[in-house]
């Protein structure tokens, strides 16, 4: 996309203080201005709930992205960034692959497939348990106009003999010569490392793009909006459909060091804010109190958050709420 071609040109990129998240450098890790230096954009691609948020939390070190069990918990293009040796690695969690129905699915779809053309580099993920179903098919078949080199990552090796590991492999470098090929744990870390060091010496030499304890671009006020759409998704998962969504109204920082935060849940129906409210409101306050815990962890200051429910018939046909997420609105 042009916003990510823009974004490659710069040789850094420096948010303002309170819109960066950052973690700590490796006691190893290299001044970024010491010696010749590498840099480069992996997008991680694959069919839905195959592991690619968890992938990238693996990778950085620190959790980026929101994870559930939900499908296309991932809406839009998020960055996470991690070092290794003199390398800046970039991941681009991209939502999951599927065939898309309604305009929100071909606007995630579109997103996808826009950063793989844009990354330097691309990893297939493929969920071990799964195996090469319909939807892995789909995305296997279409790599082939994706010119970047790619890496296979078969993914929940801890759950499926090895066996079938292999053979899984095998025929998913059928359909196409991968560089290299990882058998991985997102969750429990296992080959994560060397999927990290593999990269670090063939992304392109270059300059870094963020400070070295920098661990993504997102701005605080949308990692906080995602944090909470993580803690309604992981609450009412089977009672509450995918298509909600959750913004940041406002971010006051206070003269105690304190955060007020306020945030609105949309949903589409009456039916649905029932939902989310709970009986007296119960479950609103549950979610708001897992949230607010995570972000006050991310932040590091104490935060005092506001939720509110609204209904917004329609939203995901609303052009602007494509625009907050960072996602082009699909003409039909």
């Amino acid at each position: 996309m042009a916003e990510e071609k823009r974004r490659r040109r710069k040789a850094k990129v420096l948010p303002a203080k309170e819109e960066m998240v950052a973690g700590p450098a490796g006691e190893g890790d290299p001044a970024p201005n010491e010696g010749a230096q590498s840099c480069g954009f992996i997008a991680l691609i694959g069919a839905p709930n195959v592991g690619k948020s968890t992938l990238v939390n693996a990778l950085v070190g620190s959790k980026v992205a929101i994870v559930s069990h939900k499908v296309q918990t991932t809406r839009s293009l998020l960055r996470g960034i991690a070092t290794a040796g003199r390398s800046q690695l970039i991941f681009i969690d991209t939502p999951g692959i599927f065939a898309p129905r309604r305009r929100l699915d071909r606007a995630m779809v579109t997103s996808a497939w826009a950063g793989a053309h844009d990354a330097d580099l691309v990893g297939v993920i493929l969920d071990a348990k799964r195996g090469i179903d319909a939807d892995a098919s789909a995305v296997l078949d279409k790599l082939a106009g994706v010119r970047q080199p790619k890496i296979l990552l078969v993914n929940k090796v801890d759950l499926v003999e090895k066996f079938l590991l292999l053979e899984i492999a095998r025929d998913a470098n059928k359909h196409m010569a991968f560089a290299a090929t990882f058998m991985i744990s997102a969750l429990t870390g296992d080959g994560v490392a060397d999927v990290k060091n593999w990269l670090s010496n063939h992304v392109p030499e270059g300059p870094w793009h963020y400070p070295v304890d920098q661990i993504t671009d997102a701005p605080l006020r949308q990692l906080a909006a995602e944090i909470t759409r993580e803690k309604v998704y992981l609450r009412l998962h089977q009672e509450l459909p995918y298509q909600s969504t959750v913004e940041t109204d406002q971010w006051q920082e206070r003269k105690d060091g304190s955060i007020r935060i306020e945030q609105t849940v949309y949903v589409e129906r009456a039916s649905q804010r029932k939902i989310v409210l709970g009986k007296d409101g119960r479950t609103i306050k549950a979610i708001g109190a897992d949230a607010r815990r995570e972000i006050a962890d991310m932040i590091e200051a104490p935060v005092h958050l506001f939720l509110f429910v609204k209904v917004r018939e329609s939203w995901s046909d609303d052009r602007d709420r494509y625009r907050a997420m960072g996602l082009e609105f699909p003409k039909e």
